[in-house]
């Protein structure tokens, strides 16, 4: 191994791009970290940590093992912006599907947990195996609308309480199943990745930058940019295209193809007035995506606040709103109103119209939350999808040149198996030490203050336009 120690040049500061800086810059490698908006992780909405793919019902076993070992090294990396409640997964009873088919994956889940355990105690962070999950009868629902709902529940009887009080127990089939699925605080992710990168000495971060060019030359890469309408360029040894939705606009300028596809998503932000200060847990109503029963996600957020997901054309999903690359351009076309709300904003006629749908989805299982309002624009991006297959939910990273990596995460949890394909890649180059693959020493995460992970996630929250108290958590165990 020579002693070279190679330039990186990130483009694009999502959970992809911030990830790898901070996984790379603290095995000391020097990396400059582009991003576009003011601050980082301002990318699609993600609110929970997908262990187990429970949410999914269409895809295979091997992804919903895959994401439960990738939840597991998230949590265990990010742990300060963990909120540690469990998700209630119904199945209503106008859709096709049946809790039952959904337990022999869940006890596959509760083995491959059992087995992480086994191979690293560290690992066990999603609670006992044998309480990853519980079912519940409608007899034992009935049971606990009787009981009072908690301020700090501990158990899974505490968390359903008010689940059997709010929903319609004749219009969900049984079992009613919760699993450990916890959620995440992307505005605390922002937070606590920008302070520990601002720590870091060999990162150099441009905010509000936009890359102009790229060419490979005697085998280094030269970067043009744009900040504050003065033009530079750099020059770096490797190149990590961590883009999102503008993966290919990279790859065009780097010269290689790539069949993908874009998905334009709005997660809408409402508040429930009605005096619900208890804690609830995420409750997932399953349904056929794209039809008028398309899967609904009732999140919760502190101060009253919940998102909304409803996988219809009238809610979450958009008509036309999912693109596909061409021959010609590995970057799919967005049509202009899409990309006029990530660029510039929404029109708040838009906003009440589709989060009243959203509060009407969720209201049709649970019918006192009819009275909830519209909080706030939406949680809102485009997510890139690798391939022709907009399923997928398991995908990290590609080296189709040399010294360049396109990084391709579907669900955030991916990011640290990326960042290891990345390190192994930068191993055989001779940069790094082979030994330190999949070293995840976060030791500058735990030096930050809580005050200042709070203080700073929630000025980011308001100004982005959000409600300042949804930079919080409702459980904190870390």
């Amino acid at each position: 191994m020579d002693n070279h120690q190679p330039t990186i040049a990130i483009i694009g500061g999502g959970v992809a791009g911030a990830t790898t800086a901070l996984y790379l810059g603290q095995l000391g490698l020097h990396c400059t970290l582009f991003e576009q908006e003011p601050s980082l992780i301002s990318g699609p909405p993600f609110c929970h940590l997908h262990a187990g793919g429970n949410l999914y019902r269409e895809i295979s076993d091997t992804q919903c093992v895959t994401l439960l070992k990738q939840s597991i090294d998230f949590l265990r990396y990010y742990p300060f912006i963990i909120d540690y409640r469990p998700t209630v997964i119904a199945v209503p009873t106008t859709d096709s599907g049946s809790p039952e088919a959904l337990l022999p994956r869940l006890q596959l889940l509760v083995s491959e947990y059992e087995a992480l355990i086994a191979k690293d105690s560290r690992n066990k962070v999603l609670g006992d195996p044998q309480d990853y999950y519980k079912c519940y009868t409608k007899e034992a629902m009935e049971a606990l609308r009787d009981k009072e709902c908690l301020a700090h529940p501990q158990s899974l009887d505490e968390w359903m309480v008010p689940v059997a009080k709010e929903v319609d127990l004749e219009k969900v089939k049984f079992p009613l199943i919760i699993v450990q699925e916890y959620g995440l605080n992307l505005f605390r992710l922002a937070s606590g990745v920008s302070m520990a990168l601002e720590q870091i000495g060999n990162v150099t971060l441009h905010l509000q930058t936009h890359v102009t060019s790229i060419a490979y030359q005697n085998n280094r890469w030269h970067i043009g940019y744009e900040k504050a309408k003065k033009r530079y360029e750099t020059v770096c040894d490797y190149l990590i295209n961590a883009a999102g939705f503008r993966t290919g606009s990279i790859d065009n300028m780097v010269g290689v193809k790539e069949k993908r596809m874009v998905e334009f998503k709005a997660a809408y932000v409402s508040r429930w007035q009605e005096g619900k200060t208890h804690l609830f847990p995420e409750i997932i109503f399953h349904g056929e995506r794209g039809t008028p029963q398309g899967m609904g996600q009732f999140t919760p957020y502190p101060g009253g606040h919940f998102q909304l997901h409803g996988m219809t054309e009238e809610i979450t999903l958009y008509p036309n709103g999912l693109v596909a690359s061409t021959p010609l351009s590995a970057q799919p076309k967005l049509d202009a109103s899409f990309i006029r709300k990530i660029e510039q904003q929404w029109e708040w006629s838009e906003v009440d119209t589709r989060t009243k749908r959203a509060i009407r989805h969720i209201a049709q299982y649970m019918p006192d939350f009819q009275s909830a309002v519209t909080a706030s624009k939406p949680l809102f991006g485009a997510q890139q999808i690798p391939g022709d297959d907009p399923t997928l939910r398991v995908a990290e990273v590609a080296f189709p040149a040399n010294n360049y990596a396109r990084c391709e995460i579907v669900k955030v949890s991916s990011a640290l198996d990326m960042v290891d394909a990345i390190a192994k890649e930068l191993a055989k180059g001779g940069w790094i030490d082979g030994n330190t693959i999949h070293s995840r020493d976060h030791h500058i995460i735990e030096t930050l203050a809580e005050t200042d992970i709070a203080s700073k996630a929630e000025q980011i929250a308001a100004s982005r336009g959000y409600p300042a108290s949804m930079a919080g958590l409702n459980v904190t165990k870390y």
